[in-house]
């Protein structure tokens, strides 16, 4: 690994510790080089608070003069809660800029076109997937304007996620169930289905290994998915004890004395069109949460919430923890909905990675764009 790439790596690795914590902001890592030392270095932690590039050069002090900057992100050119980081880096001396990932937001971007107006070498390219997949979720907010998607679930080796009786806790191990509060963490919204909400009460919360002071008390967003009103009010994720929002999207057919009786608890009730199977629109819920500033959902379940999302290729990423244990019988599966009938339209996984935890078996991955599969079926 050359000079150059270990300083990117070193940007991102400092930008993942706000994971969970930038929303609506992306996952931005600076590192200042001075003769071949590391000066300085900074990232964005929360929203409204300095940006990675300030970070840094505060901790740098006078040595960022002469400095080469490493940033993720090509630095900002606008002034919004904190001053354009282009002019930042140019008030310090610092004379060269290396970011990974082009600004594709209008009201942000020509910060490399301001350094190099004022006399700043400026590079661009390097560590540019690794980047990317740091801030996925903003970069598809901004460029989609959709929530990006990403369908968890945990099955045993013949894919069941329950016994015939409907046992379920727990199929996986426990390092994989905290990976697991890992993506919780890393994202805006959990969804689930009523089913699931009935069947095993959760509280849909992240982290439980964390401290309490390192936890934002709102995160993340619980989102179940209800046609009728069948939610029991005295259901966890609707405690006052539970830290957190909760939004409940629903149909014409919810009774309104149910959906006043959940706004008496806090919750946020929004009702939506109903598809062709009578549960709320899929579309017009990512576009509501859209709205409310949510760029990262994850699909927690069950079969039929996940086998929809699916169904309406809404799934952008795929997180499947697979256990060493056989169930057999009739037990149902993790996705249902209508699936597919041929095998060449089936959802393909890219730029999989998987994870040994204790010996349950991670495989994630970004799902195949339809229309690349396309592309690449004509191509050949």
């Amino acid at each position: 690994m050359g000079d150059d790439t270990r300083y990117m790596m070193r940007a991102i690795d400092l930008a993942k510790r706000a994971e969970g914590y930038t929303s609506p902001n992306p996952m931005v890592g600076c590192v200042l080089v001075r003769e071949g030392r590391i000066v300085g270095e900074g990232f964005h932690a929360r929203p409204g608070t300095a940006h990675a590039e300030a970070n840094a050069l505060r901790s740098a002090g006078d040595e960022a003069r002469g400095a080469t900057a490493y940033v993720t992100l090509e630095p900002c050119n606008h002034h919004g809660s904190n001053p354009p980081c282009s002019t930042g880096l140019i008030k310090a001396g610092i004379a060269e800029v290396v970011y990974a990932v082009p600004d594709p937001n209008p009201v942000a971007a020509g910060g490399a076109d301001a350094l190099r107006a004022a006399g700043i070498t400026v590079r661009t390219g390097l560590c540019t997937d690794e980047a990317r997949h740091l801030i996925r979720f903003w970069l598809h907010h901004i460029q989609q304007g959709s929530p990006y998607v990403i369908a968890k679930f945990a099955a045993s080796l013949d894919g069941k996620i329950a016994t015939r009786g409907g046992e379920s806790q727990w199929i996986t191990s426990d390092a994989a169930r905290l990976r697991g509060h890992d993506l919780r963490q890393a994202c805006d919204a959990i969804i689930v289905g009523v089913d699931t909400v009935i069947a095993d009460n959760p509280s849909l919360t992240a982290r439980p290994n964390l401290p309490a002071g390192h936890r934002d008390a709102a995160h993340p967003l619980r989102v179940i998915l209800d046609s009728s009103g069948r939610v029991p009010i005295e259901s966890k994720v609707f405690r006052s004890t539970t830290p957190g929002k909760t939004l409940l999207a629903t149909t014409a057919a919810m009774p309104a004395l149910k959906e006043q009786a959940l706004r008496a608890r806090g919750v946020d009730v929004v009702r939506l069109p109903a598809s062709a199977t009578g549960r709320p629109e899929l579309e017009a819920l990512l576009e509501a949460l859209h709205t409310r500033g949510v760029l990262s959902c994850m699909v927690e379940g069950g079969g039929k919430t996940l086998g929809s999302f699916f169904d309406a290729q809404l799934v952008n990423e795929v997180w499947a923890f697979i256990a060493p244990l056989v169930i057999g019988g009739n037990a149902p599966g993790p996705v249902s909905g209508v699936g597919i009938e041929f095998l060449r339209d089936a959802f393909r996984l890219q730029n999989t990675e998987i994870e040994n935890l204790e010996a349950t078996m991670l495989m994630r991955g970004q799902v195949v764009a339809k229309s690349m599969e396309a592309s690449c079926s004509q191509a050949s």
